[in-house]
């Protein structure tokens, strides 16, 4: 089983070798930035149209645009080895600073396409699938959805608003955008993955309670426990409402003598 594909990705590439579509391959992809077209009504084909006919007029693209009729990738990430797109300045350090990189290197740009005043465009089908193709990346190149996506308006808050621009005429925020990725990342992520990512957090969790536990003197056979946790993580997670009562028990008695 995969990642629940909801919607097609329909690949509408720019010529390549062009300012809008280099070529250049991108060594990983290592964040989202989260973008709106600013352009109330255009669609993303209409955006993808304007890119091509103005294909060495500027060094400014972005790999895929959504609106309420689908999600089009004009830059290669998704169907193909993903090449790097122009679409945050070089000049701005809040990128390096957060991902240790420049978004045009290393992050994907996703356009949302929107309607407010013109109302050409579905928002609420564009914002589904423009929700759901960043979970999508997200799963696609191993990112935690929970920390790896980033607006526009955050690294460069001087010139713009994007993507708040196009949320705030669906009557949406940015953190219900944020919200709204990870609850589509996991109900859209295979059962058994799912469950082993949920163990895999349970397992650092205990890991870090035996660590905190340890240094209130609350809990003995500390490198037991680690042991028990990475050889036997089910009978740990079996053990841990007892575990709970014996915690109580002790922190109470603790208490009690610090009172004497």
């Amino acid at each position: 089983m995969t990642f629940k594909v909801k919607y097609p990705i329909t690949k509408k590439y720019l010529t390549k070798g062009t300012k809008r579509r280099s070529g250049i391959k991108m060594p990983k992809v290592g964040f989202i930035v989260a973008h709106d077209t600013g352009n109330d009504g255009s669609t993303a084909l209409q955006n993808i149209k304007y890119y091509e006919n103005s294909n060495n007029d500027m060094y400014a693209s972005a790999h895929i645009f959504v609106d309420d009729t689908g999600i089009y990738e004009c830059i290669p990430l998704l169907t193909d080895t993903p090449e790097k797109a122009w679409h945050v300045l070089y000049q701005k350090p809040l990128d390096n600073q957060i991902f240790g990189d420049d978004a045009n290197d290393i992050a994907a740009g996703v356009e949302l396409c929107f309607s407010h005043k013109r109302g050409s465009i579905n928002n609420e089908e564009a914002y589904k699938r423009y929700v759901w193709v960043i979970a999508y990346i997200c799963y696609v190149a191993g990112l935690d959805p929970s920390n790896s996506i980033i607006g526009h308006h955050i690294l460069d808050p001087q010139r713009k608003t994007d993507p708040q621009n196009a949320l705030s005429k669906m009557g949406k925020s940015y953190d219900r955008l944020l919200q709204d990725v990870v609850k589509e990342y996991y109900d859209c992520l295979p059962r058994e993955e799912l469950i082993l990512k949920l163990k895999k957090w349970q397992i650092e969790m205990a890991h870090q309670s035996i660590e905190n536990l340890n240094e209130k003197e609350l809990l003995h056979d500390v490198d037991e426990w680690k042991k028990k946790v990475e050889d036997k993580p089910d009978e740990v997670l079996q053990d841990i409402p007892w575990l709970f009562f014996v915690m109580l028990d002790r922190l109470s008695n603790k208490k009690l003598e610090g009172g004497n």
